[in-house]
């Protein structure tokens, strides 16, 4: 009987050894699979911006690529800081030639961005060789049939260069048309809601058809605004009418938007305290929630005056992801500053917050998952 007791409590004792053995073991492997993990999933979500027409000779976007995983770049053809021409787009070859690098060097896995609305907002110019855009009031003005011819000349041109993925179209209702960033330069179709979720549609579907993303903006819209947020904060609190959510009501419940960019503007209708890009009322609450978006959200420029001028940079990177954003705007083109190594920088904030329980991993990975399933369709 004695011989029986001492088997079992050795057998006991053997039991609780392996218990405490086997938790440290996967406790230990599996934070280090994790951190990888977690690195790569955060790597998707930044959308960065670089210098130069080559990407052999950026010095840095090459490095961003294959050590930090980076989703996405965003191209420009003016570079803010020296007030020069051509920063990355100079003509159709040479754009071919960057986009091809780019893709190279990721394997073909990345997005490749550019803000081409048509009219005063082109990056490929017609002064540079590119095919000629009105702009989306005109487009609209002179009908559908207009909004499709260029809504698919756009989109053939940037398949042609390698770019996958348009800022556009502008779902901005013209509330305001002296707004000096948007209805003054005819950047809004209409002022009449149903024309411009029309309008939008066209041109995001023209876009998918040659496997370009579109990209809808500025929500919760910015049309009101007697401001620029390239330059300052700006309150449409008093100017923001509830039917400027319209279009994407609209598009979002059919299935056809791909992608839509937050504006930096403040808007005490949805929340008093941030403004809606950092503002999980107006991402999470609203646009998820409310209106049932399921596709990639992005920041509009987290470089511009609204942002940088207001908060410091992990602020921002913290509230940005907290609000529910999946894609990190860095367009390292704003406000005269230019920082080549903005990638590693913020990968180690975001390592950082998840490390210290302030972000989870689970909504890192669920963010790069959509910008994944996104990619699936483009590349």
């Amino acid at each position: 009987m004695r011989s029986i007791t001492v088997f079992i409590i050795m057998l006991l004792a053997m039991f609780m050894l392996l218990a405490i053995f086997g938790s440290t073991v996967t406790k230990a492997q599996p934070s280090a699979l994790d951190e990888e993990q977690l690195r790569r999933d955060i790597g998707e979500m930044l959308l960065v911006g670089f210098r130069g027409q080559d990407a052999y000779s950026c010095g840095h976007i090459e490095r961003d690529i294959k050590q930090y995983h980076l989703g996405g770049v965003i191209l420009f053809e003016y570079d803010i800081a020296t007030k020069t021409r051509h920063r990355n787009v100079a003509s159709m070859k040479q754009l071919k030639n960057l986009c091809s690098q780019l893709q190279k060097i990721a394997g073909g896995s990345l997005i490749i961005s550019i803000d081409q609305e048509g009219g005063k907002v082109c990056r490929m110019r017609a002064k540079d060789g590119f095919s000629y855009t009105a702009s989306p009031m005109y487009c609209a003005v002179k009908g559908y049939d207009t909004v499709r011819h260029y809504a698919r000349l756009t989109a053939s041109m940037l398949r042609q260069a390698g770019v996958n993925m348009d800022f556009a179209p502008v779902a901005d209702v013209n509330v305001n048309p002296s707004c000096p960033v948007i209805g003054a330069l005819e950047r809004s179709f209409s002022a009449d809601t149903q024309v411009v979720a029309k309008c939008c549609e066209i041109w995001l579907q023209e876009l998918g058809n040659k496997k370009v993303a579109g990209c809808m903006k500025h929500f919760p819209g910015h049309g009101s605004a007697t401001g620029d947020t390239h330059e300052g904060l700006v309150d449409v609190s008093k100017t923001w009418k509830e039917y400027e959510l319209a279009p994407y009501r609209e598009l979002i419940a059919s299935g056809k938007v791909p992608m839509v960019m937050v504006a930096h503007v403040i808007n005490n209708k949805i929340d008093s305290k941030w403004p809606a890009s950092l503002s999980s009322k107006t991402v999470t609450d609203l646009l998820r929630k409310q209106l049932g978006f399921d596709g990639v959200v992005v920041t509009d420029d987290l470089a511009m005056g609204a942002i940088e001028k207001q908060y410091d940079y992990k602020t921002v990177i913290y509230q940005a992801i907290k609000a529910g954003n999946d894609m990190l705007c860095l367009s390292n083109n704003g406000n005269g500053k230019y920082n080549p190594d903005i990638v590693p920088q913020t990968v180690e904030i975001i390592v950082k917050l998840v490390k210290d329980g302030r972000l989870t991993a689970e909504q890192i990975h669920t963010s790069a998952e959509r910008i994944r399933k996104l990619k699936k369709k483009i590349l």
